[in-house]
């Protein structure tokens, strides 16, 4: 019976996994002006960090996708891990449950939690994970100084590492709103690799 269970819940994550990160792309693509540069800088390994600056709630929503699909598709496994503060993925069964799915890894804002940067530590080796260097949303749009937790992460795992430039999604997410804006201009940038 649990090997049934379990088959139904893999197949319900996969095609979960699979229809959102396709809405997310023809949300980002399709109904915003989404354009990206420097896809070709990131290998298809695992032990791949992506360090993009905050500046919404979706900001996850818009790389991993931009940097995996298709391919995503045929390899779920490609689906970035990323922290979410856990009061607003988290609040909820329903919500932490599709969270959980789509590997977020909940943070509580304004803590310095050493269980969660160690589980990002087991987890990266065998995975690709997004994570934010500012570790709070930019008011500005401005780059913020770096949060000293994903320096001891990158020191610890040793992990090639991508910088990801993000604009325009504080005007497609502005601070306060909950619902997303559509037909604006986005642009993703992802760096060369860093040692």
């Amino acid at each position: 019976m649990k090997t049934i269970f379990k088959l139904i819940n893999n197949f319900i994550s996969f095609i979960w996994i699979i229809s959102t990160v396709t809405i997310a792309w023809i949300f980002f693509k399709v109904l915003n002006r989404t354009k990206v540069y420097g896809k070709k800088n990131i290998p298809l390994k695992t032990n791949l960090l992506l360090l993009p600056n905050h500046l919404t709630m979706i900001d996850s929503f818009l790389v991993g996708p931009m940097a995996f699909y298709p391919k995503v598709i045929l390899k779920p496994s490609l689906l970035p891990w990323s922290p979410a503060a856990e009061e607003n993925f988290f609040n909820n069964p329903i919500l932490a449950w599709m969270s959980a799915k789509w590997k977020a890894i909940p943070v509580k804002r304004g803590r310095k939690d050493l269980e969660v940067l160690n589980r990002m530590s087991e987890l990266l080796p065998h995975s690709t994970m997004i994570n934010f260097p500012e570790g709070t949303r930019s008011r500005t749009g401005k780059l913020g100084k770096g949060r000293p937790g994903v320096g001891k992460l990158i020191y610890d795992v040793r992990p090639i590492v991508i910088p990801v430039r993000l604009f325009g999604m504080k005007k497609v997410l502005p601070i306060g709103s909950y619902i997303p804006r559509i037909f604006k201009k986005i642009t993703v940038i992802f760096g060369k690799p860093i040692d």
